[in-house]
C-alpha cells in the first residue's frame, strides 16, 4: 500500500469492498482505494470472527482517465460517486482499545478526506479535477451515461438486515464545451454543398433537356422547312418519289440513283436513269408584268421585292385553289401548268381560270399597293399566254436541281405571251379547241389578224372573250368535269380606264395623294422627335409668318448659301424614336386637304402636272435615302467654347454628310419643294410668260413658273386651318426662316433655262467641289463651315435639279413615255399660238443637246460631288445609254410623236 495514504477506521461492511476516495495533501492527486477485509473465518455467520488482515487497492484517477479520449474530444464531464460509506467501529461494535490495534496509517485527517462524490472534465487526453461534489450541467441530465465501475456481485438480501452494497458508478455527461465542439459551419456547409450539387445537378439536366428539345424542335422546323423548299420546288408525287428512292438500301438506289444524294452532290452519272415523265396533255401558263423593268429602274431593290411578292404570293393562292402546278418565276415572268404532275382531262379549262383569276388579282393587288409604292404601280399590267400539248418534264440534276419542262408547248406558251397584249389572255388553237370540247367555245373569241411564229408561221390566235356585263355566257352545252352551275357563268376582267377606278375605292389622285402623305407623315415624325417629341402652339410667331416673304419677291430671297442646323449634344440624346411620335388625326387630315388643294391648283399639261411632281417626289425621296457618308473631313462637328471636341459627328450620327439628312427639316423641306414645285404651270416657258406680260410676269418678271409656284403654296400653307401642321413643321423662327429659304432655293434650281442662276451654280461648283479638302481634326473654323454649308446647298439643288429631269436618267421606256408628254406639251403650246417656233423641228437634235450639255453632267456632278452612292452611276449609265438609243431611234420616235398628235387632234 501507497505510504502517502493512511487508512480511516471507517470500514465497510466485512463482506464488502471498500471504495473511498483520498487525496494527496501534498500532490492534491486524487484517487480510491479498495479495500476488501479478510477474516480468520470463512463463516459469515459466525459471531466472534476477527478481522485478520485488509485487501487493499489503489485507483489514482487522473492517471485512468489521461489518454482515455483523443484530441479534440473536449468537454466530457465524469462523476464518480461511492454509495454505502458506513462507520467501521460503530457499525460492528469495535470498541476504541479494539480499534486501536489498526496501524495508523489507516486513518486520515478529516480536513482532507473527499465526500463520496466527485467531478472530473476529460479534454481529450488532459484530465481536470472540478472539484468534490456533483458539478455537472443539469441540462445535459437527458444525456446522462451511467455506468457503474465496482460491483461485487453481493445479493443484498445475503446481507445482515440494515447493510448495503457499496459501488463505485461513473455518470458521464456532455458540457457546454462538447456541445461547442459539434456545434459549427461544417454541417451547414456539407448540407449547402449537397444541396447545391443537387440544384446544379438538376439545373444542367433540366438545361441539358431545354437544349435537347430545343435543338430538336429546330431539327424538325429546319426539315419542315426544307420539306416545304422541296414540296414548292417540286411536284409532291416527285417529292415522294425522291424521298422514297432515297430510302431504298444504298446497294438498290445504286442502281436507280433518284434520292437526294443525287440532287446535293450535283451526280450527272449517265448510268442511272433520270427523273423524268411524258405528260401528253397539259396546259402551259405564261404570265409576264407589262410595264415592269421600267417601273423598277425608279424603286429601291426593297420596294421591288415587296411588289413581286406581294403579286406572286397571291397567284400562288390562285394556283393553290385550281390545282396548278406553279413552274417557277423568270424575272417578271410566272409560268405555271395545268394536268402535271397528276394528269387531268380539263386541264384547258383549269389553266384559263387561273390566269383569269390572275387577271383579277394583279389589277386589284397594284391599285392597293400604288399607296405604298408609288406613282406608276397601278400601270403595271399581266399579258397571259397559254397554250396545249406534251411536255417533258422531269428533275434536271445538278446545281440547283428543280422540277422543268421542256418542249415545244413551253415555247409556244412564251410566244403566246409575248405576243399578246396587256390586261388579256392569249390561247393558241389548241388551247380553244380543248375549251370547245368542253362545251366552252363562248369563251373565246378569235384574234383579228394572224400572229407569226419562228418554225410555225402565220398561226391564228384567240383572246378570252370579254362582255359588257364582265360575264361569260353560258352556252347549253355539258358542263365541263370540274364545273358547277355556280362556277358555269365564270367572271372575267374586263378594260378599266386607268384615270378611273372608284370601283377600287380611290381614283388615281388619291392613291398618290395618300403615298404622298405617307412620306411627309414619316419626316414630320423625324422633326417632331428630333425636337424632344415637342409640338406647342406658335400663335407666337404670327408675326414673323407674316413678315415671311413680304416684300420681296421669291427670287430676291434666294442666297448662294444655306445655313445648316447645328446640333447641341443635349438635343440628339433627346431625340426619341420616329416611329413612336403620334402626329394626330388632326395634322393627318390637314396634311391630306393641303396635298389635295396642291393636286387640284396643277393644270391638266401633258408634262407639269401633278403626276409630274409626284414622279419628282418618288426620284427626291430615292436619292436622298442613297446619300452616303462621304469621308471623315466632311461630317459637321460640335465644339464647345474653349474649342475642344464636345460631342458629334453628324455623319456618323446620321450615315449622311453635310448635315442633309441628319435635319428631318431639311429632307422634309426638300420633298414639300419637289411637290409644289409646278403648281399652276401653264404648259409653256417662262420667256413666253414673260413675252405674253401675264399677271404673274408683271410680278416676277423672270423665274415665273417657279415663284408663282413657291407664292401659291405658301400662301395656302399660311393659312389658318393648317396651323397644325405648321406647328409639326417648325416651332422656332429660324425654323420657319430655314424652312423657307430652303423651299426657295430648291424650287428655283428647277429653272435650269436661266443663265444668271446657272452661272451662279456653276461658279458655286467650282468652288465647293473643285478640291478635295484633307480630314481634320482641328475645330472647325468659320470659313469651314461655311464651306459645308455651301456643299450642302449645292447637293440639294443638284437633287431636285437631278429628279426633276430623273425620267432622261431612268429606264428608257420611262424616258421615252415622259418625253413624248414633254413633245406634246411644248407642240400643242406651238400650234396653240403660245410658241415661235415649231418644236418638232428641232426636237431630235435639241434632245442630244440636252443629254451632252446638261443631263450627262449633271449625272456626273452627282458622282463628283460623293454623296448619292450607287444612284449616281446608276443614273449616269442610264442618261448615256438613253441618249444612244435617242440617237437611233430619235428621229422616227419624233415622226410618230407627230403622228400621234395629229390622230388625236383629229379625233
Amino acid at each position: 500500500m501507497d505510504d502517502q495514504f493512511e487508512i480511516t477506521t471507517e470500514f465497510l461492511h466485512p463482506t464488502i469492498a471498500f471504495s473511498r476516495f483520498l487525496m494527496d495533501p501534498e500532490t492534491l492527486v486524487t484517487g480510491s482505494q479498495i479495500m476488501q477485509p479478510i477474516y480468520d473465518n470463512a463463516d459469515t455467520t459466525a459471531p466472534d470472527r476477527k478481522i485478520v488482515a485488509v485487501l487493499a487497492a489503489q485507483l489514482y484517477w487522473l492517471e485512468f482517465f489521461k489518454s482515455i479520449l483523443t484530441q479534440g474530444q473536449d468537454g466530457v464531464v465524469v462523476v464518480l460517486r461511492s454509495d454505502c460509506l458506513v462507520d467501521f467501529g460503530a457499525f460492528y461494535g469495535i470498541n476504541e482499545t479494539e480499534s486501536a490495534d489498526f496501524p495508523d496509517y489507516y486513518t486520515v485527517p478529516d480536513d482532507l478526506m473527499l465526500e463520496d462524490v466527485i467531478t472530473y472534465e476529460v479534454d481529450g487526453p488532459d484530465v481536470i479535477l472540478l472539484g468534490n461534489e456533483d458539478l455537472h450541467d443539469p441540462k445535459y441530465d437527458a444525456l446522462e451515461v451511467r455506468e457503474v465501475f465496482v460491483d461485487l456481485g453481493f445479493d443484498e438480501k445475503d446481507l445482515p438486515e440494515g447493510s448495503c452494497v457499496p459501488t463505485l458508478t461513473l455518470h458521464i455527461y456532455p458540457s457546454d464545451k462538447l456541445e461547442a465542439t459539434f456545434r459549427n459551419s461544417e454541417p451547414a456547409i456539407y448540407a449547402s454543398v449537397v444541396v447545391v450539387i443537387f440544384i446544379f445537378t438538376s439545373l444542367v439536366f433540366l438545361l441539358y433537356v431545354y437544349f435537347v428539345g430545343k435543338r430538336q424542335r429546330i431539327v424538325m422546323e429546319r426539315i419542315i422547312r426544307q420539306d416545304k423548299i422541296v414540296s414548292n420546288v417540286f411536284p409532291n408525287a416527285i417529292r415522294d418519289r425522291l424521298y422514297d428512292a432515297q430510302a431504298q438500301p444504298s446497294g438498290k438506289r445504286g442502281e436507280n440513283k433518284h434520292g437526294l444524294d443525287s440532287l446535293e452532290d450535283g451526280s450527272n452519272d449517265l448510268g442511272s436513269a433520270p427523273l423524268a415523265d411524258l405528260f401528253p396533255s397539259v396546259s402551259v401558263v405564261f404570265a409576264d408584268i407589262v410595264g415592269f423593268t421600267a417601273w423598277s429602274s425608279a424603286r429601291e431593290p426593297q420596294q421591288v421585292f415587296l411588289l413581286l411578292e406581294s403579286i406572286y404570293s397571291s397567284f400562288d393562292k390562285i394556283a393553290y385553289r385550281h390545282d396548278i402546278f406553279k413552274v417557277e418565276t423568270v424575272g417578271d415572268c410566272y409560268v405555271a401548268a395545268a394536268g402535271l404532275p397528276e394528269p387531268v382531262d380539263n386541264h384547258a379549262v383549269k389553266a384559263c381560270k387561273f390566269a383569269l383569276d390572275c387577271l383579277r388579282k394583279m389589277r386589284e393587288s397594284t391599285i392597293k399597293l400604288e399607296v405604298s409604292l408609288g406613282p406608276d404601280t397601278a400601270d403595271l399590267a399581266l399579258r397571259i399566254g397559254i397554250h396545249s400539248g406534251q411536255v417533258t418534264a422531269g428533275v434536271l440534276r445538278g446545281e440547283r436541281s428543280r422540277f422543268q419542262l421542256f418542249g415545244d408547248t413551253m415555247n409556244t406558251a412564251a410566244r403566246m405571251e409575248h405576243s399578246g397584249e396587256r390586261n388579256r389572255v392569249q390561247i393558241s388553237q389548241a388551247t380553244a379547241d380543248l375549251l370547245a370540247e368542253a362545251g366552252l367555245s363562248h369563251w373565246t373569241t378569235p384574234r383579228e389578224c394572224t400572229i407569226y411564229l419562228k418554225g410555225k408561221g402565220d398561226m391564228q390566235t384567240f383572246w378570252m372573250r370579254k362582255t359588257k356585263s364582265s360575264r361569260l355566257v353560258r352556252s347549253n352545252g355539258p358542263l365541263a368535269p370540274d364545273e358547277t352551275v355556280a362556277t358555269a357563268a365564270y367572271s372575267e376582267v374586263t378594260e378599266r380606264s386607268e384615270d378611273s377606278d372608284s370601283e377600287e375605292g380611290m381614283d388615281k389622285t388619291e392613291r398618290l395623294v395618300e403615298w404622298t402623305v405617307a412620306i411627309l407623315t414619316s419626316l414630320l415624325q423625324q422633326i417632331i422627335a428630333s425636337r424632344g417629341g415637342i409640338v406647342q402652339d406658335i400663335k407666337s410667331l404670327s408675326a414673323a409668318e407674316r413678315d415671311t416673304g413680304s416684300g420681296r419677291t421669291v427670287l430676291e430671297e434666294f442666297v448662294p448659301i444655306i445655313p445648316l442646323r447645328r446640333f447641341e449634344e443635349n438635343e440628339l440624346r433627346r431625340r426619341q424614336i420616329p416611329s413612336s411620335i403620334d402626329i394626330g388625326n388632326e395634322v393627318r387630315s390637314q396634311l391630306r386637304n393641303y396635298l389635295f388643294i396642291v393636286a387640284g391648283l396643277y393644270q391638266e399639261n401633258p408634262f407639269h402636272n401633278f403626276h409630274h411632281a409626284i414622279h419628282v417626289t418618288a426620284s427626291v425621296k430615292k436619292l436622298l435615302s442613297r446619300i452616303v457618308k462621304t469621308g471623315d473631313g466632311n461630317g459637321l462637328e460640335i465644339y464647345n467654347a474653349d474649342s475642344s471636341l464636345e460631342s458629334v459627328d453628324l455623319a456618323d450620327l446620321a450615315g449622311h454628310s453635310y448635315g442633309i439628312t441628319s435635319d428631318p427639316l431639311t429632307q422634309f423641306a426638300v420633298v414639300f419643294s419637289a411637290i409644289i414645285h409646278d403648281m399652276d404651270h401653264p404648259g409653256v416657258p417662262n420667256v413666253q410668260l414673260v413675252k405674253e406680260n401675264t399677271r404673274a410676269a408683271q410680278i416676277y418678271k423672270k423665274s415665273v413658273a417657279e415663284q408663282n409656284s413657291v407664292h401659291l403654296a405658301w400662301d395656302i400653307l399660311m393659312s389658318e386651318k393648317f396651323a397644325a401642321l405648321r406647328a409639326c413643321i417648325y416651332q422656332t423662327e429660324s425654323e420657319l426662316r430655314r424652312f423657307r429659304q430652303l423651299v426657295v432655293n430648291t424650287v428655283m434650281a428647277t429653272d435650269i433655262v436661266d443663265k444668271e442662276l446657272q452661272a451662279l451654280r456653276k461658279a458655286r461648283w467650282e468652288e465647293a467641289f473643285s478640291n478635295v479638302e484633307s480630314a481634320t481634326t482641328e475645330p472647325p473654323t468659320d470659313e469651314d463651315v461655311v464651306s459645308e454649308d455651301r456643299k450642302a446647298t449645292i447637293v440639294i439643288e443638284h437633287l431636285i435639279q437631278a429628279s426633276d429631269v430623273s425620267h432622261t436618267m431612268q429606264h428608257w421606256h420611262i424616258y421615252k413615255t415622259w418625253n413624248e408628254k414633254f413633245f406634246m406639251e411644248c407642240y400643242g403650246a406651238y400650234k396653240a399660238g403660245r410658241a415661235d417656233s415649231d418644236p418638232s423641228e428641232n426636237w431630235y437634235k435639241g434632245e442630244i443637246g440636252f443629254f451632252d450639255f446638261y443631263v450627262i453632267p449633271l449625272a456626273k456632278k452627282l458622282d463628283s460631288c460623293g454623296v448619292f452612292g450607287v444612284s449616281s452611276d446608276e443614273y449616269l449609265n442610264y442618261a448615256k445609254a438613253n441618249r444612244d438609243e435617242w440617237l437611233r431611234e430619235g428621229e422616227a420616235i419624233v415622226k410618230a410623236y407627230i403622228a400621234k398628235f395629229n390622230k388625236h387632234q383629229a379625233d
